[in-house]
């Protein structure tokens, strides 16, 4: 498999989960792959796992570090993924102003400033790749921030791809993804959210980062999509 090769690939929040294996599938699709995060320790570790070319360590949130990053770049780079970035559920009469602010700069302001900082960085053929999700799309208690976010990332993702073209610009949009930072959120409750999923999803297992990863290197490999999302969610809004 080398759809990628010879080819750079820039994964923010790379150093686990969903970021770290798109790491791995774009080198095993023979790119060279940066991956970036917060945490130095992490980082290396990553790196050393999938044969990263390099690394490196800053808030992505920060417009002027992500600036910076780009700018310091001594080549173009070919696609940049987004994995940064969490979620937060919680009713009006309880929402933390400050937490939902930084929310919304993860997911809203954040490509707008990586939009920025790659004009005249990313190879024409080349694309950005972010993060969404599904669960957000039914209206329901906890819901406003990710149901807010979820209908407006479609329509920033479909702007941008008309903005920076020929470049290209899609949004992968995840259900439930068995990964670390889930395992952390659920606790204990891990095993039972699984069993719920294996048992209702019509694929009949639960989505991993793998899958997810898959999807992404198909979307930079192939240069015909734009402006699009891509749901992968097993199937979950459909029961």
């Amino acid at each position: 498999m080398s759809e990628l090769a010879g080819q750079v690939v820039v994964v923010l929040g790379g150093s686990g989960g969903i970021g770290l294996e798109t790491a791995r599938r774009a080198r095993a699709a023979g790119a060279d792959v940066v991956i970036v995060g917060r945490d130095p320790q992490r980082l290396a570790r990553a790196a050393d796992e999938v044969g990263a070319a390099a690394t490196a360590a800053f808030d992505a949130t920060d417009p002027e570090a992500l600036q910076r990053f780009f700018a310091g770049l001594s080549d173009p780079v070919d696609h940049v993924m987004v994995t940064a970035g969490g979620n937060y559920y919680a009713r009006l009469a309880d929402l933390d102003l400050d937490r939902a602010r930084r929310l919304v700069e993860e997911h809203l302001w954040l490509p707008l400033h990586l939009a920025l900082a790659v004009t005249g960085r990313l190879r024409p053929a080349g694309s950005l790749l972010f993060m969404g999700g599904t669960g957000g799309r039914r209206p329901g208690p906890g819901l406003l921030l990710p149901g807010a976010l979820t209908a407006a990332m479609p329509a920033l993702v479909a702007n941008l791809a008309i903005e920076l073209a020929p470049a290209r610009v899609n949004l992968v949009a995840a259900g439930f993804v068995d990964t670390e930072l889930s395992a952390r959120l659920l606790g204990d409750d891990l095993e039972r959210r699984r069993e719920q999923l294996r048992t209702m999803l019509p694929i009949g297992r639960v989505v991993g980062p793998a899958d997810v990863a898959a999807l992404a290197v198909h979307l930079m490999a192939n240069t015909a999509v734009t402006g699009a999302t891509y749901d992968i969610d097993g199937g979950q809004q459909l029961v």
